[in-house]
């Protein structure tokens, strides 16, 4: 009697799952702020919306501009295990600002640093996970890596709520209740993830960043670059699901339980969605995905009534975990070894930066023409994906 092959999850390397715990840990710790943050410098420090705008724009902007640069480093020094241990570390480091700050000053210090902080490790920690998991279990490795760090946003939020109810309101107790998973993620990170070593390059990478070695990434990249912006373009900012699901009468206290749910099908799915594309053809995942997302514009565009807001959410969640591991995979596929660093910053920031643009595409269809027009252009945008995907299926996509 012969035994089964293990599951692909036993199959993964150690180092991913460490990697993934120290997202998961990271987010929960993240979104135990983030949750709050608005809430807190309107009523406690008396900041303006503007403010609390303009520490949001930066913070964003910062984390993509930081991106395109610190893969590229990553490639430079050989070092992605010290570039990323920085990145987490400059994230856990800002923590008490926020429980010691007093006004709105030393909050954008910290969100700015913070956000150098995620900027700086997300490109080295994509392009480790791709060295350490083998090529045949990448899917999983990404899907199982992008689940953990999406239960952490799910709790995250909810470890806030019931603190904040356990503390009677007391903003500066979760704050530094906050610091704890931070500082215990980058433990992790630096005791339970080894770097391997990197097989001999066929050149050197010339640092910095410049147009020659962007020439080097495949063709099938920029393809994957071009599917993936398209595709980004429909993606536009969660922001729209809560203000989607108030116009359909869900109370404002409840809002927060819109993200809840649609982390958890995120969650739920992407592990799932990246070891079934280690066995079949990823065109056939991507597709499945981005229907999910042109579904959820849909749905989300016609829908009048709570149930229906609800159906969109768990769709838009799905579409996610259908995708985003597999894209990353899909870098990791098409780049050379010296050169994914360098790969996954370009990849994401060019997609921070389509949903930036579709973001504020989204809130000006919706001023002027109302909700459904702005999910009606991201199913369109979606829908251009697809096509972008099926052309480029010959070259990117089908696996043998």
């Amino acid at each position: 009697m012969t035994q089964s092959a293990p599951s692909p999850m036993r199959q993964i390397p150690g180092g991913v799952w460490a990697l993934g715990v120290v997202s998961l840990l990271m987010d929960v710790s993240s979104e135990m702020i983030h949750a709050l943050l608005p809430v807190y410098l309107v009523s406690a420090l008396g900041a303006s919306t503007e403010i609390v705008g303009v520490i949001e724009g930066v913070a964003e902007a910062t984390a993509q501009i930081v991106k395109i640069f610190s893969g590229a480093v990553s490639d430079w020094l050989g070092k992605r295990k010290l570039l990323a241990a920085l990145g987490y570390g400059l994230a856990a480091a800002t923590k008490p600002v926020f429980p010691l700050a007093s006004g709105a000053t030393e909050l954008v210090a910290a969100r700015f640093v913070d956000r150098v902080g995620k900027g700086i490790r997300g490109a080295p920690r994509d392009a480790l996970i791709a060295d350490i998991a083998p090529a045949h279990l990448r899917g999983a490795a990404f899907g199982l890596r992008q689940s953990l760090d999406t239960v952490g946003a799910f709790l995250g939020p909810a470890i806030a709520i019931a603190l904040m109810w356990r503390t009677s309101d007391d903003f500066k107790a979760v704050f530094w209740a906050a610091v704890a998973p931070a500082v215990l993620a980058v433990l992790v990170l630096l005791v339970a993830v080894r770097e391997p070593a990197r097989p001999a390059a066929p050149r050197k990478v010339r640092f910095p960043l410049r147009l020659s070695e962007l020439r080097m990434l495949s063709g099938a990249f920029w393809l994957v670059v071009l599917v993936s912006t398209l595709f980004s373009l429909a993606r536009f900012s969660e922001a729209f699901l809560i203000l989607r699901a108030r116009e359909a009468g869900l109370a404002a206290a409840l809002a927060p339980l819109v993200l809840v749910a649609m982390n958890v099908v995120y969650a739920l799915s992407a592990y799932p969605a990246g070891a079934w594309s280690d066995r079949a053809s990823r065109v056939g995942l991507l597709t499945a995905g981005i229907f999910a997302l042109i579904s959820a514009n849909g749905v989300l565009a016609w829908s009048t009534d709570l149930a229906g807001v609800a159906l969109g959410v768990a769709l838009w969640g799905l579409h996610m975990g259908l995708t985003q591991g597999l894209f990353a995979a899909l870098v990791a596929d098409t780049a050379a070894p010296e050169l994914r660093g360098t790969a996954f910053g370009v990849f994401n920031f060019t997609g921070g930066l389509a949903v930036l643009a579709a973001s504020v595409a989204a809130g000006r269809l919706w001023d002027v023409y109302g909700a459904p027009a702005a999910f009606i252009a991201g199913g369109a945008c979606a829908s251009l994906a697809l096509l972008g995907a099926l052309a480029a299926a010959p070259k990117v996509f089908a696996r043998a």
